[in-house]
């Protein structure tokens, strides 16, 4: 086992897919197919945060480790957070984020993700990404594209297609944010300190306040396109596909 924890933060109020950890993919709800994913890595320990009873109950019935948290966070971060200090996880751990609604992640990516740190301790938090080569994904609004500096750090995130090629030249590379995240769970206590900014407001990208405050953010680059939420019900109806497929 490697030495790092993931934490998976489940919320059952969601505005676009109510009850979502629970929703039914398969035989088994989305956030049990996540928990097994994640116990595929070579995590040492993984924990369920949740504010709601039902998904605490409910992961707790297919033997999952789990944490009662507030109700008032505003992002899966903060709530990470509060775990750190609840089970009073020791400031060195790396802190893996896997959000409960992404079944189809790969064991490989969660110790990428972790290992970025592991094998970089001056860095506090880590990412990944990956190519993008269709130009309808470029200028996706949807999907999320990170630019990087000659040492693998994140310079900028936007929705926006970015880096902007305005002379046409054809030889820019894009890269899509895969949004699994690792972090100090020092760092972790600091970020719930950081106040919001403008940039992460307006892109609606939570790690812009990262970058803002001055931080750094390593990014491994990936093959591994697996990394797939599941945001509406439309969504579940694809993943029920590519599970019977």
């Amino acid at each position: 086992m490697m030495n790092y924890t993931i934490i998976i933060p489940a919320r059952y109020a969601s505005s676009r897919f109510p009850g979502k950890p629970l929703a039914m993919l398969g035989d088994k709800t989305i956030l049990q197919h996540v928990h097994e994913r994640a116990m595929e890595s070579s995590a040492a320990h993984v924990i369920i945060a949740t504010d709601d009873e039902r998904i605490n109950e409910a992961a707790q019935s297919f033997g999952a480790a789990t944490c009662m948290t507030s109700t008032e966070h505003s992002s899966g971060t903060e709530r990470l957070a509060e775990v750190v200090e609840q089970c009073r996880i020791p400031d060195e751990t790396v802190i893996v984020n896997l959000q409960g609604d992404e079944p189809f992640v790969t064991a490989a990516s969660l110790d990428q993700v972790a290992d970025l740190i592991l094998q970089a301790p001056d860095y506090e938090m880590s990412t990944l990404c990956h190519s993008i080569d269709d130009p309808d994904e470029v200028a996706d609004p949807h999907i999320v594209k990170v630019v990087l500096n000659e040492c693998g750090d994140a310079m900028y995130f936007s929705r926006a297609p970015i880096p902007w090629d305005r002379d046409r030249h054809g030889s820019v590379s894009y890269y899509r944010h895969i949004g699994l995240y690792a972090y100090t769970a020092r760092f972790l206590l600091h970020y719930a300190e950081l106040a919001p900014c403008e940039l992460e407001k307006v892109e609606a990208l939570e790690q812009l306040r990262v970058l803002y405050h001055g931080k750094r953010i390593k990014v491994g680059i990936t093959e591994d396109d697996s990394v797939i939420g599941i945001d509406t019900p439309e969504d579940l109806q694809k993943a029920e596909r590519m599970i019977a497929g």
